[in-house]
């Protein structure tokens, strides 16, 4: 199991080191100067020659690629991001104030859309093609047509402005979460449910569940037992990743509610072609993704060893 695990660590590892060489990339290829962008910052319209090349060797981008690659990857273990085009400060320090604001959103509808989707999912597979079940289809095809931009701003119309209940502009607190977190979860919470709901119905032909139900076992103790535990493996799994996706989906909904977290500064920064703020952004992504992805692997394969011998 600890070979399987260390395997499987290395995958990670490999995953991160091609989506970082992707990343650092378009970093590369983005147009502009960003020497002559912080020069600006800093107030020089009409920087000269020896200014700029002070600049670019105080950032680093003297160096060859392949040894500004290195250091960039390395920067992002030990948290440098690098310096924004935009404000001239390090993007770490921009992330760090904002980055509450986010974890409490993240937070908020990563518990929201497990809720929705155990509830609607459990629901869904003890009766299918009861009221739970249509709702369950409702609400996927729901919040799969509609983009969530869409779906927030529909939400604040008509629970903020038209109901009065929260407020317009959130300010990025517990008291203001549920409009934009609850608009983040709501299409993972369709898919999820939907994905639990097919693993519980799959069981309904297992041997053990006709042993249990002869030794009159309840459809209570049935589901919650039997069913349920055997289920969640497949749920886990897109659970996890989704609670990666959540991070890269995050922009949409922290803009719509005007919530100031990283997402909003990072719509901010895509306007102004600010590419160290994206592509830090984008590198937190695809490292949260890919270790979303590992924790689930380990997880599964603690919940069910069978699991550690599939590819």
């Amino acid at each position: 199991m600890l070979l399987i695990a260390l395997r499987r660590a290395g995958q990670a590892a490999l995953s991160a080191l091609g989506g970082g060489v992707i990343v650092f990339g378009l970093l590369i290829a983005a147009p502009g100067d960003p020497a002559r962008r912080i020069l600006n910052v800093r107030g020089i319209e009409e920087p000269d020659s020896a200014q700029v090349a002070a600049v670019r060797a105080e950032l680093g981008l003297d160096q060859p690629v392949p040894v500004r690659f290195l250091d960039w990857f390395a920067g992002l273990f030990r948290g440098e991001l690098g310096v924004s085009w935009r404000t001239g400060n390090p993007v770490a320090s921009e992330f760090a104030v904002r980055l509450p604001a986010t974890v409490i959103l993240t937070v908020a509808a990563l518990l929201t859309a497990v809720v929705l989707a155990l509830t609607l999912g459990v629901l869904a597979g003890w009766r299918p093609r009861g009221w739970a079940d249509h709702l369950s289809r409702a609400l996927s095809t729901v919040a799969l047509a509609f983009p969530t931009y869409l779906i927030g701003v529909l939400l604040l119309d008509l629970v903020a402005v038209r109901l009065g209940w929260g407020r317009v502009i959130a300010d990025g607190t517990w008291g203001t979460v549920f409009l934009p977190a609850f608009t983040l979860a709501l299409a993972s919470a369709a898919v999820w449910s939907r994905v639990l709901r097919s693993a519980l119905l799959d069981l309904d032909a297992a041997g053990f569940l006709r042993v249990s139900t002869a030794r009159g076992a309840s459809m209570l103790r049935n589901m919650c037992v039997h069913r349920l535990p055997n289920a969640l493996p497949p749920f886990l799994t897109v659970v996890g990743l989704g609670a990666a996706t959540l991070i890269g989906g995050a922009p949409i909904a922290e803009t719509v509610f005007s919530w100031p977290g990283i997402g909003k500064y990072t719509i901010e920064a895509i306007t102004a072609r600010d590419m160290p703020v994206v592509t830090a952004f984008t590198m937190i992504a695809v490292l949260a993704y890919v270790g979303m992805s590992l924790v689930v692997d380990l997880l599964i394969m603690t919940i069910d060893p069978r699991q550690a011998g599939r590819p």
